[in-house]
């Protein structure tokens, strides 16, 4: 697929490119987010196409199919407890978090080779569909850029079109820095991510599993962005940045004029990371509703699922909202 071939960039460029290169699967699976799949050969395709549609209602007018997997809704997996590294800054996939929630650890990965900091996917909870949202640590350190706030704002839409309920697995350092970024536009196409999540009127929960930083926080599905239901673990740091990050900006001053700055600046660091290296303050001001162990989320999840099914969004009376294109 393109809309100039190789021929006409040649004569009007003059670059080099061939056919596969410039328009091939992998080239629109991996660079322009163009095609969300590849398949080796017909069949697995045919089966992909299949496996998709048993996740879509028949319209947008009913809800979509709910299926009996035989996975308990009640079951626990101790494995999710050792799921993050003891160290901030070591990474770990998100999918196995996922594996290890829905049912029968099965998902459908959506643009898996696009964006690649960012997962989303289709699975199901106690047979009901769902869409998944979540970073993914071990690439790039889980942050939000310009690929993966489209690709996650994309996805978000078609869910809330087809009434698939939204589950978000939070864990994000922020949104990635640099000119290229900023002159790119990361502010008008992160805003995409959150217009997608705030208009969305399916039920929408979010699960903080370690880092929720700054606006990329506020982003993934957050209280503020009108979440129904938003559970932390344990080792949840919701915050304004990283305690480096934090306590070189706040007390930049304090630390200049102390006579250790390396010691006070290292004080100042422990102190942050006593405030917000947990969820409690948080949950003390209300964006978190529960704090609860890694191995209680699938049947958090699904007791809240359950709540949200008559879950009912009037709108606005108005021809459509105006989303950061």
């Amino acid at each position: 697929m393109f809309i100039t071939g190789p021929d006409v960039i040649r004569t009007v460029t003059g670059e080099e490119v061939g056919f596969e290169e410039l328009g091939g699967a992998m080239t629109h699976n991996t660079k322009s987010g163009v095609a969300h799949f590849a398949s080796d050969d017909e069949e697995t395709c045919l089966e992909d196409a299949r496996y998709l549609m048993s996740f879509l209602p028949q319209n947008n007018l009913e809800l979509p199919p709910r299926m009996e997997t035989g996975d308990d809704p009640e079951r626990m997996d101790e494995a999710l407890d050792q799921v993050i590294p003891d160290s901030p800054n070591k990474p770990y996939d998100m999918r196995d978090v996922v594996h290890l929630v829905v049912d029968n650890g099965e998902l459908f990965e959506v643009h898996e080779h696009f964006a690649r900091n960012i997962v989303v996917g289709f699975a199901r909870l106690n047979g009901r569909p769902i869409g998944v949202v979540g970073n993914q640590p071990a690439q790039l350190a889980g942050v939000l850029d310009i690929d993966s706030s489209e690709k996650g704002a994309r996805f978000v839409r078609f869910c809330d079109a087809f009434n698939i309920p939204l589950v978000t697995f939070t864990d994000v350092p922020g949104f990635l820095p640099g000119t290229s970024q900023e002159w790119g536009g990361i502010i008008r196409h992160g805003a995409k991510l959150l217009y997608a999540f705030t208009e969305a009127t399916v039920p929408k929960l979010t699960v903080v599993t370690r880092k929720a930083y700054g606006g990329a926080y506020d982003v993934m599905n957050s209280k503020h962005m009108l979440a129904d239901f938003n559970f932390a673990w344990p080792t949840a740091e919701v915050a304004v940045m990283g305690p480096e990050g934090a306590v070189n900006i706040i007390y930049r001053r304090d630390i200049q004029d102390s006579p250790t700055p390396d010691q006070r600046r290292r004080k100042l660091m422990d102190d942050y990371r006593a405030r917000f290296a947990n969820p409690y303050t948080a949950a003390e001001r209300g964006y978190i509703d529960d704090v609860i162990v890694p191995h209680e989320t699938r049947p958090k999840l699904i007791s809240a699922l359950e709540r949200l099914q008559t879950k009912r969004v009037p709108g606005p009376k108005r021809k459509h909202g105006n989303i950061p294109l």
